[in-house]
């Protein structure tokens, strides 16, 4: 009996020996506690936002901080359920100290569902780890997904890596689709496979473009509607000032003209979106671009205004101070409805001029027509955007320029002057039937004889009442 029990002891005593030999031989797996899991992005791959579509190719990059207490020796980072890679999909590993590249060799083995990296030398601790994985196509069903996995560290431990963020993945719009189905066809790759069409009309990117620049488009016209309604009492309250007896008024009035005048709109609009936040100032985007156009607008429209009321015959003022009228009843009255009728075209080319000058904001990173442009230009890398955003600013100036050229020859017509040529003063503005004379706009034709010494250049008066 002794002896029975006795074997049964070394028997369970060799069981637990041969057990515990087991488990130190057997890799272990565990909860990762060091490794720091910074971030999973995925580049957007939408020909017509920022979104990033499932079941299309994109670049997915995922980045983490090795713990002070470990070395990587191998990485396995396992894709969401229902990934695919594309032809010539690839893996690259990147380990950084700092922003200084630290030199490692690594193989990779890239697979449906996986990407093994196995390092030459065991990555340090410390340091940041970035994988970016080329080629390869997110679940198409909407959802936000993550990537999962293991790594070993210098002693072949290996660990489950931490749940890193998650990469939200939009399903394949009708627009998507369409322009997918449009870079499909024969025709379609025969045309871009001119050098030519494929940079400046490419129809895929093409396709894209229009309906992607057309909320730029509509961004920058809402910027002129609102800018230069409110340039035009600005403006005509400095033409006044300009014509005051008052002297003082006349010359803060001139200052403020021939410097907002003499100096460039885009240093003007850095001026306000550069320097206006270091003086603690805090303005939107849009509300202070609107601001700049309309404070660059209303120095324009002074002297177009100053100039149609230099314009009116002094018997206008006679006649209304013969029937009683005082000045103001004489301005509002007479000379401004009649100012009003013969600066329309002149106002309608500043409109042009002042929408087409919102392309500047883009400098300043305003999500306007252009900005869209440049936008898609690189992510596209084809000039084809820029070609559609010019068609967009032709949907605007062609119409309007051809309305001034209609509306100058009636005002010839009923004046009794001989209406201007279709080409009169066609000046760097582009627009017809308009003209720059050193910095003053002025409607053709004019008269040296009617520009007095404050006057500037003004339209030539009409012929005696």
């Amino acid at each position: 009996m002794p002896d029975r029990r006795h074997r049964r002891t070394a028997a369970f005593a060799l069981a637990a020996v041969l057990l515990l030999a087991l488990t130190t031989l057997m890799p272990q797996t565990a909860s990762a506690l060091e490794m720091d899991v910074k971030k999973t992005t995925a580049r957007s791959n939408s020909s017509t936002s920022n979104d990033v579509i499932g079941g299309e190719p994109t670049r997915v990059t995922w980045e983490a901080y090795v713990g002070d207490d470990e070395q990587i020796g191998s990485l396995t980072l396992v894709f969401p359920a229902g990934s695919s890679l594309a032809e010539g999909a690839t893996a690259r590993a990147t380990v950084l100290d700092g922003t200084l590249r630290v030199e490692t060799g690594y193989e990779e083995d890239l697979s449906e569902g996986q990407v093994l990296l196995r390092f030459a030398e065991p990555v340090p601790s410390g340091l940041l780890l970035r994988v970016e994985i080329h080629n390869i196509a997110l679940p198409a069903a909407s959802g936000d997904y993550s990537l999962t996995g293991s790594y070993s560290d210098a002693q072949g431990a290996t660990y489950d890596l931490p749940a890193s963020p998650t990469v939200h993945v939009t399903g394949t719009s009708t627009a998507d689709g369409l322009i997918a189905w449009l870079g499909e066809q024969s025709w379609v790759q025969t045309w871009n496979s001119v050098t030519f069409f494929r940079i400046f009309l490419n129809p895929v990117v093409a396709a894209a473009a229009v309906p992607n620049l057309f909320t730029g488009w509509l961004r920058s016209f809402g910027l002129v509607l609102v800018g230069f309604p409110v340039a035009i009492p600005i403006g005509l309250g400095i033409s006044f000032l300009r014509m005051s007896k008052f002297r003082p008024l006349r010359f803060v009035s001139s200052i403020y003209v021939n410097v907002i005048r003499g100096t460039p709109l885009f240093l003007q609009i850095f001026i306000a979106f550069l320097g206006l936040p270091l003086m603690g100032v805090r303005v939107g985007d849009y509300v202070l671009g609107t601001i700049v156009l309309a404070v660059n607008s209303s120095a324009y429209l002074a002297e177009i205004f100053r100039a149609g009321i230099q314009s009116i015959h002094k018997g206008q003022f006679e006649a209304a101070s013969s029937l009683g009228m005082n000045g103001v009843q004489t301005m509002f009255s007479v000379i401004i409805p009649q100012t009003v009728r013969r600066v329309i075209p002149t106002m309608t080319s500043e409109f042009i001029l002042l929408y087409k000058d919102t392309s500047l904001l883009a400098a300043m990173g305003v999500m306007e027509q252009m900005q869209f442009a440049r936008t898609m230009v690189a992510t596209s890398g084809s000039m084809t955007p820029y070609v559609i955003s010019g068609c967009y600013y032709l949907i605007v100036t062609l119409p309007l320029t051809r309305v001034i050229s209609v509306f100058e020859k009636r005002l010839a017509a009923s004046d009794g002057r001989e209406a201007p040529p279709e080409d009169a003063g066609k000046g760097k503005d582009g627009t017809t039937g308009t003209r720059r004379v050193g910095l003053f706009k002025t409607t053709a034709p004019l008269s040296a004889t009617d520009a007095g010494p404050d006057a500037g250049i003004t339209p030539e008066r009409p012929s005696s009442q």
